[in-house]
């Protein structure tokens, strides 16, 4: 009875049942903006979040918007420092948070709209993340 146990748990062990995956969350943290200024901010939103449908599985990779205002993100908020339009990749590596700011990629593809460059550069940090 004591081998088919340990065989039963090694069986699951091999097959992945309690293998921890590597997980990352994308956060965007948004305000509460006037009128033109949140369309600018909804659709960059959009973008990163078609990006991470687009280039990763469903269980792979989650986006979560975070609002600035909202107190019970207030933890949020300050570790992280952040401000409307702020992008951070999280990652959890065996109970490990680990953590990138990737708003500098944000800000650019705001500037220049190259849409290619911000995609092949998002791509790689979530990622390199991930690794």
């Amino acid at each position: 009875m004591k081998k088919v146990i340990l065989f039963l748990v090694l069986s699951l062990i091999t097959t992945g049942v309690f293998a921890q995956k590597n997980k990352a969350e994308v956060l965007y943290f948004k305000a509460q903006l006037p009128c033109c200024q949140a369309t600018a901010c909804n659709s960059l939103e959009q973008e990163v979040k078609l990006i991470i449908e687009k280039n990763f599985t469903k269980g792979e990779i989650s986006f979560k918007q975070v609002a600035l205002g909202d107190a019970g993100n207030k933890v949020l908020v300050d570790k992280y420092s952040a401000k409307s339009q702020t992008v951070v990749i999280v990652n959890t590596k065996k109970k490990t948070n680990n953590s990138v700011d990737v708003s500098d990629i944000v800000r650019r593809y705001a500037r220049t709209d190259d849409k290619a460059v911000f995609e092949k550069e998002l791509v790689a940090k979530i990622k390199e993340s991930l690794s």
